[in-house]
């Protein structure tokens, strides 16, 4: 099965050694996205919300680059550093998916990268 890697200026660039997201077939890896605003490659400003929102605005341009839309997420994982922010994750996340929702867990971690609050990652199935 050919792989497809895949790019977008509109998703913060790659932190490291691996993709934004991989092709595979129709299935597509998204990887992991924190609140970083692609054009400065910081933290947003503005809080939890702001963090998510970014996060969830991250996952759609990559998405969007492999051909696809939140809207084709079949599984998503949430990591917070704080399980209380939880709510606000489901608050956040209703206007971004509709019904059927992906599959989804949420975990707690000690810590993200470049004390994000938030990271999410997710796979998507395209066709």
């Amino acid at each position: 099965m050919a792989r497809q890697t895949i790019h977008t200026d509109r998703a913060p660039q790659a932190i490291g050694t691996y993709s934004q997201a991989v092709r595979a077939g129709d299935t597509v890896y998204l990887s992991g996205q924190i609140p970083l605003d692609p054009s400065t490659m910081e933290l947003v400003d503005g809080g939890m919300e702001a963090q998510i929102t970014r996060v969830f605005d991250n996952l759609a341009a990559v998405a969007e680059a492999a051909g696809g839309s939140l809207a084709d997420v079949v599984k998503l994982n949430v990591f917070l550093t704080d399980l209380g922010d939880f709510p606000l994750v489901n608050e956040v996340m209703a206007r971004y998916f509709s019904e059927p929702y992906p599959a989804r867990a949420a975990i707690g971690v000690a810590a993200l990268p470049k004390g994000a609050r938030v990271e999410m990652d997710a796979v998507m199935i395209l066709g």
